[in-house]
């Protein structure tokens, strides 16, 4: 029996995390009624739904729109295009591009409108957000929404993402303050198991239908169903039972990673519950070793990394969640003096997160042998003694040694997806960072992989989100000295967010004269353009000239025709291509620039980045082309020949 709904599960995941998108909407402007079929779901820039249309299930952007979730319908007009596909498990048939909403109109189900007034009473008490009540609303609902990516990115680095995944220890929760509010009813305990069944869903809808929490209900309903028929069932039988369910009646929910992640996490705890230690610490650790080795061939398959040490994160942090969740808890439902110390309790766990997140994280291979010693150790005792100190000075040696590593004088493109992030290392601990790509998690990511601990100097060559919308990852992530940026008169909402933030931590922003020049170390830096005003933010991209001991490379932001004409005179060895190498320059100019080396930073895109004949004019100059998206980081030294 607790075999069959995790065989289920593998079976019918394996069938649709490749399963075909819903059939292809002819592109059409569109005005009508979209009921939402999904809560919203968080994208790589913004909030997003699956709806339900007349022509069939398209994916809508929702930005400003919060207030909608699964079951509400909306008018909306606007115009259907893009291809079909899969996101949060779903099938869609093409991108509903939505230009106003007329109206909308709640959904009918109590359990949604109760869950929505639940989330919004959970919302209320924790407003005006800080970091530990922004966490404190993850805890106890799911909402990330209010939560810096970085600290997201801290949270699943350290091991501790899934307190944030609302799952079965916030069912339980609720469910206990249920039986408190019950209790002067004085029911028994079929009549208690009865309100929870009803309650339930008012949870779930509050968490926005969370597959763990989804998950976690369904268990708890069994078990409660159970008590009213006088039937009680093993742990192993809920989960099997509530897995076999949920994807018989909601096949696509198995290719969700949140939901694989829970099945498999509440496996491990449910193995590792039952291993043969004694003493509450060593049980509490090997509760959380179990669900960090279940589910950490998913880790590496989706984020290709699983942290070393998160047994023990989740120990020191486990009981901190829970005193936040509890204190956060009745805090909401009326005792507000409560959110206070809930709060500085999620500050604390915001704090380990942070520290921990820049400890050793294991790819595939390093978990393999991590998992073969300790196999070793399980099924052979006697080498305990002879593995100790071997694991433990790999362990400390993890500890204090980067994942990657930037030599001096050396000029790193960072593979950030589709923009631009250039680390520049002068030595010492000496680093420049210019641009920081689209996405604050991961370029702050990266940087701790080469063990970046502050910036010297961070250049924004222009305002598009591409290049701006990471930096206030890393001013939020690292200490910074000073930062370059020439924008007037453009901006966009990524440059006036980190502006923002720069002015509210004090740090100025220089515009740097052409000429100027930065001696970084090993590297010397030059400002070379731009020369004048521009209507294209490209076109004024901060363009510096980076020199070494023996080599030059040109950083070239996204300058098109117009400026490069300006700047037809330089010359380097290396270029870093401009505007991911789109169809938007000058042959000629990328010819002239005389280099022998070129570098596209570039991501998965629908523009056509990069230009096939701008490859073939680098390539007929005498240029090896590397790009990102192909290679990853693309490392070059300017220090030899």
């Amino acid at each position: 029996m607790p075999w069959i709904g995790s065989a289920i599960f593998v079976w019918l995941m394996m069938g649709t995390i490749g399963a075909p998108a819903a059939a292809p909407i002819e592109k059409q402007n569109f005005e009508g009624s979209v009921t939402l079929r999904t809560d919203m779901f968080d994208a790589r820039y913004g909030a997003w739904a699956i709806g339900d249309t007349t022509d069939g299930p398209v994916l809508i952007d929702l930005i400003g729109e919060e207030t909608l979730s699964r079951g509400d319908t909306a008018l909306v007009s606007g115009e259907i295009d893009g291809e079909p596909g899969v996101a949060a498990g779903r099938t869609y048939g093409g991108v509903l591009e939505v230009h106003s909403i007329r109206a909308v109109t709640s959904s009918s189900f109590l359990p949604h409108r109760a869950g929505a007034a639940l989330r919004s009473r959970i919302d209320d008490s924790l407003r005006p957000y800080d970091p530990g009540r922004a966490l404190l609303a993850g805890f106890l609902v799911g909402d990330t929404s209010h939560i810096p990516e970085t600290d997201v990115e801290a949270m699943r680095r350290s091991g501790l993402a899934h307190f944030v995944a609302v799952s079965g220890s916030n069912v339980a929760l609720f469910l206990g303050l249920v039986a408190v509010v019950a209790g002067p009813l004085g029911l028994d305990p079929r009549r208690r198991a009865l309100v929870g069944l009803v309650a339930l869903p008012t949870y779930v809808a509050a968490t926005r239908f969370e597959p763990s929490v989804v998950r976690a209900a369904v268990m708890a309903g069994i078990a409660l169903g159970g008590r009213l028929v006088g039937v009680v069932f093993e742990a192993w039988q809920l989960l099997s039972l509530a897995v076999a369910v949920l994807v018989v009646l909601d096949p696509p929910l198995t290719a969700n990673v949140g939901f694989q992640l829970s099945v498999a996490a509440t496996g491990g705890v449910l193995i590792g519950a039952r291993w043969p230690v004694e003493g509450a610490i060593r049980r509490a650790l090997a509760v959380t070793a179990g669900a960090q080795i279940a589910v950490a061939p998913l880790l590496l398959f989706h984020f290709e990394s699983v942290p070393l040490l998160s047994p023990l994160v989740n120990l020191l942090a486990a009981p901190l969640v829970t005193a936040s969740t509890l204190a956060g808890a009745f805090g909401a439902v009326g005792l507000g003096f409560l959110i206070g110390p809930a709060s500085w309790l999620a500050d604390l766990v915001l704090l380990l997160a942070r520290s921990a997140s820049g400890w050793p994280q294991l790819g595939a291979g390093a978990f393999a042998g991590v998992a073969l010693a300790g196999l070793l150790l399980g099924v052979l005792p006697r080498l305990r003694v002879h593995l100790v100190v071997p694991a433990a000075i790999a362990v400390a040696v993890a500890m204090v040694t980067p994942n990657a590593a930037i030599e001096p004088g050396s000029v790193a493109v960072l593979d950030v997806g589709q923009g631009d992030a250039i680390l520049l290392s002068g030595g010492e601990g000496r680093f420049a960072l210019v641009d920081g790509g689209p996405d604050s998690a991961a370029i702050v990511s990266r940087l701790r992989d080469y063990g970046v601990t502050s910036i010297e100097l961070v250049v924004l060559t222009h305002v598009h989100a591409d290049h701006a919308s990471g930096l206030a990852g890393v001013v939020s992530a690292l200490p910074v000295g000073t930062v370059w940026a020439d924008t007037d008169p453009h901006r966009s909402n990524a440059s006036a967010q980190l502006f923002a933030l720069l002015d509210t931590r004090g740090i100025g922003v220089s515009v740097p004269y052409v000429g100027a020049r930065w001696h970084l170390g090993a590297l010397d830096l030059v400002v070379e353009a731009p020369v004048r005003r521009y209507a294209s933010p490209n076109d004024q991209s901060i363009v510096i000239t980076v020199s070494g001991g023996s080599r030059s490379m040109l950083l070239s932001g996204d300058i098109e025709t117009f400026a490069q004409k300006d700047l037809s005179h330089l010359r380097a060895d290396v270029l870093k291509v401009p505007h991911q190498g789109a169809a938007t320059s000058d042959p000629a100019w990328l010819s002239d620039v005389g280099a022998d080396f070129a570098v596209i930073s570039v991501g998965p895109n629908n523009f056509g980045h990069p230009a096939e004949w701008v490859l073939e004019t680098l390539e007929s100059s005498g240029a090896s082309v590397v790009r990102t998206d192909v290679e990853g980081d693309v490392v070059v030294d300017l220090m030899s020949p």
